[in-house]
């Protein structure tokens, strides 16, 4: 893979009115963008944000930039990222840019793009853009500057497509929801998606205001979610994050179900309804109870890189439609191009429907094994992971943990953390370990 100087696993990302997440830096981003990406023909880029209030300054600054390289710039607004990964196909635009940094706190905020097929920008085309950002800024004549518009259908527009993925001949009727938003992109999609399939829907997290985006809520705390579907008896609860792309959901009895359970539930209905194809793509942090139960099923399983771009780039190599990760981000390519938690959600929910179980049934088919995700913040270059007290470290937990569990140490495609992951039958033994190894990279640092 190409080296990126700017871009990350997942865009561009950081501290808002730090580098690179600046107004000069992201107005010549998008002069860059549309720099490469006016070569392609329609002229027209479609830009997403979620609630973040720095989202207004940055979508501005692109609007500038993209202008000057002689695109047109239209706006949805507050959107989910597989929405504008759907309305970019939809209007035949040059490219989708989301302004988002997903499950990040609010103070930061990032810039992903997406191709007119939907996909995340290849590699080379990333480059490319690195390589007009080395470029001084210029400005095309005036008479092919470009112009901006708004979308002003498109949330009705992505409610629409969402509904569609959802079996014409099941209903959601009799079934009570609470639906956690984040106070993010989905807080005015998400309960109409489910309302519309005839679901009663419980909102909450559904109060953007700028700075309370994933604060406590969605799918990366779902401990008020938990709460509230056991206080409000429930069937179930789902959980997204700021800006759309990771699903967690509870079961009746307040149990959080992962991506990994999401993914296995849903391949596993498609074997029993005869539409799977081919296996499931996991990453390296895939809990070994989801290899195994797909495993007892006969279903095939692959472990790729973390980041839904290297789950991505293994299903389109086997030609398989189902990937996910632990952590919520769900791709069924049968469906979408890009991760999609309301898209992903239904399906589950199809499942239910479909065979009358309830969620904890349906998730009970596969047992987790006891699983720690430690993180620990580092700065600078400095690189923990090679030091010989942290490689003793791992070393004396994997040779403990013989076949019984799994060690991973890595560091975020997001943020500035060494994530370290410990996976055995043991929970007591895993979590003594995970802190083990944790207290060996921060001494490292």
């Amino acid at each position: 893979m190409t080296k990126r100087q700017y871009f990350g696993t997942d865009g561009v990302r950081g501290k808002v009115g730090e580098f690179p997440i600046t107004p000069d830096f992201v107005l010549k981003l998008g002069w860059a963008a549309g720099r490469v990406l006016a070569k392609q023909g329609t002229k027209k880029v479609l830009i997403g944000k979620d609630t973040r209030i720095s989202g207004y300054m940055l979508e501005s600054a692109l609007e500038a930039g993209l202008s000057a390289a002689g695109l047109e710039a239209s706006f949805t607004g507050p959107m989910p990222t597989p929405a504008i990964a759907y309305l970019t196909q939809t209007f035949r635009a040059e490219a989708g840019i989301v302004i988002s940094a997903s499950h990040n706190p609010y103070y930061d905020n990032g810039i992903k793009f997406f191709s007119s097929e939907g996909t995340k920008l290849p590699d080379d085309v990333e480059a490319a853009i690195e390589a007009e950002m080395a470029k001084p800024i210029t400005c095309v004549e005036s008479a092919l500057l470009g112009k901006a518009s708004r979308i002003p259908d498109a949330a009705g527009r992505y409610i629409e497509f969402c509904k569609s993925t959802f079996d014409s001949n099941l209903s959601l009727s009799g079934y009570k929801m609470v639906v956690d938003c984040a106070h993010g992109a989905t807080y005015h999609i998400a309960p109409k998606v489910f309302t519309e399939l005839g679901a009663e829907v419980i909102c909450m997290g559904c109060e953007p205001n700028g700075t309370n985006i994933n604060a406590e809520v969605g799918a990366t705390d779902v401990r008020a979610l938990q709460a509230k579907v056991v206080e409000t008896d429930a069937h179930f609860g789902i959980a997204f994050d700021g800006d759309g792309d990771r699903v967690i959901m509870v079961d009746s009895l307040g149990n959080k179900v992962d991506g990994d359970q999401v993914a296995y539930i849903i391949a596993r209905e498609a074997q029993r309804n005869g539409s799977l194809k081919g296996g499931v793509v996991g990453t390296l942090m895939t809990n070994l109870g989801m290899e195994n139960a797909l495993k007892e099923l006969g279903i095939p399983f692959e472990r790729a890189n973390v980041g839904d771009r290297y789950v991505m780039e293994r299903l389109l190599e086997k030609e398989w439609r189902i990937g996910a990760e632990n952590s919520g981000h769900v791709i069924l390519l049968d469906k979408v191009t890009t991760g999609d938690a309301i898209v992903a959600g239904l399906q589950v929910m199809a499942a239910m429907v479909a065979t009358g179980q309830s969620l904890k049934t349906l998730s009970e088919g596969m047992t987790l094994y006891p699983q720690v995700l430690l993180n620990v913040r580092f700065q600078g270059a400095c690189d923990p992971l090679a030091t010989e007290a942290v490689k003793q470290a791992v070393n004396d937990a994997e040779t403990q943990l013989g076949e019984r569990g799994r060690v991973l140490l890595r560091k975020s495609g997001t943020e500035p953390l060494i994530r370290v992951m410990v996976e055995g039958q043991d929970a007591q033994e895993v979590q003594q370990l995970a802190e083990h190894i944790a207290d060996a990279v921060r001494q490292a640092i």
